[in-house]
């Protein structure tokens, strides 16, 4: 799925990344808990996460995770943008909740990005 429909689906706001750029996103992955991401999450998937720490920049640079979907309406605070800039790190925003949110792209076709799923 491209980015652009996620971004249409969960009616969400790209908060920090390159807007003409329509890249393939195929699974996804929800956590606040970025230990279960490190353990059990492919490479490829989108991050939905209600958390706006360093950690998670961190944690999607560990794992090649270049998209990462804050939920609930978080919106990450200007040292968290320039460190996703400087790793090359797409910032999206959505008002909904993670559960909403991930129903919303399993039910539209995106599978889970964790390994084994």
């Amino acid at each position: 799925m491209k980015r652009s429909e996620i971004l249409r689906l969960l009616d969400a706001k790209i908060v920090y990344g390159n807007g003409a750029d329509d890249p393939e996103i195929s699974c996804a992955c929800g956590s606040d808990m970025m230990s279960d991401v490190l353990a059990f999450t492919k490479h490829d998937a989108i991050l939905l996460t209600g958390l706006v720490n360093n950690h998670v920049l961190r944690t999607a640079e560990m794992l090649d995770i270049e998209h990462i979907m804050f939920v609930r309406g978080k919106v990450p605070p200007d040292d968290i943008i320039e460190m996703a800039r400087e790793m090359g790190i797409t910032l999206m925003s959505t008002e909904l909740p993670m559960f909403t949110a991930c129903g919303i792209l399993y039910q539209n076709g995106i599978v889970g990005g964790m390994r084994g799923e």
